[in-house]
């Protein structure tokens, strides 16, 4: 059922945004006259790689810094890009990977080689199983570049401070998932474009009725500052990446 349902709503996700999308296709290309398209390799399930699909929202070759995670006031994000990265138009395009059978609707986020090889023993059961475009932290850290936007050392700052409660989110995910939950993700997540808080609140409302801890649904509410903490399997906060 999870795959008929990742077929369907993909299928029809990419009729529907088709006009908007090749709209801002031609726009990508017109700035630069290079590719609309981002294709870069993420680590999907059981540890396979696979190449995601994403509208490009920065100049070329940026991938090339050696830096993985991005703050919204990174000199790389184009114009054009900003617009995208706001309306969440680079992750739209993703729906092509649900449709390839790579990714789910969804499902934890998938991430780069580099990040996969620090992970501990506990976090690689997320590759346990597939990658998906939404699910509770992509909700709860849909402000990644905002969090990130004055760090110094992205990449250190996002172990530190997103990781540890992505991750844990994610595992939460893995054990808990089901078709229903499936369906009350993908509603909180088209919320989510309306009104943040009303989603954050839905989230930690969701969390909440699964059992989840405390303090897992007290960061899902995302109304208190993010502080250093160690990753799921870890009792070491990272200090260096």
């Amino acid at each position: 059922m999870k795959r008929l349902l990742d077929l369907s709503l993909s299928v029809v996700g990419l009729v529907l945004l088709s006009p908007v999308l090749l709209a801002f296709m031609y726009l990508i290309w017109r700035q630069d006259r290079h590719s609309p398209f981002y294709i870069p390799p993420r680590v999907g399930l059981n540890d396979v790689p696979f190449k995601m699909v994403k509208l490009r929202s920065m100049i070329i070759n940026a991938d090339k810094s050696g830096v993985d995670s991005t703050g919204s006031a990174d000199a790389r994000i184009t114009r054009v890009g900003h617009m995208i990265r706001r309306y969440k138009l680079d992750e739209f395009m993703q729906l092509w990977n649900v449709l390839l059978g790579d990714m789910s609707l969804v499902g934890p986020r998938p991430n780069v080689a580099r990040e996969v090889a620090l992970y501990t023993t506990v976090e690689r059961k997320l590759l346990t199983v597939k990658p998906g475009i939404t699910d509770f932290s992509s909700i709860v850290f849909s402000d990644e570049g905002e969090i990130l936007k004055d760090s110094k050392d992205p990449d250190l700052d996002y172990n530190q401070l997103i990781r540890p409660w992505k991750n844990r989110l994610g595992l939460f995910y893995v054990e808990h998932a089901n078709l229903a939950l499936d369906i009350q993700l993908i509603v909180l997540t088209v919320i989510a474009i309306l009104s943040r808080p009303r989603a954050l609140r839905g989230v930690s409302e969701l969390l909440r009725s699964y059992d989840a801890p405390e303090e897992l649904v007290r960061t899902a509410l995302r109304d208190q500052p993010l502080v250093p903490t160690p990753p799921p399997g870890s009792d070491q906060i990272v200090q260096s990446r």
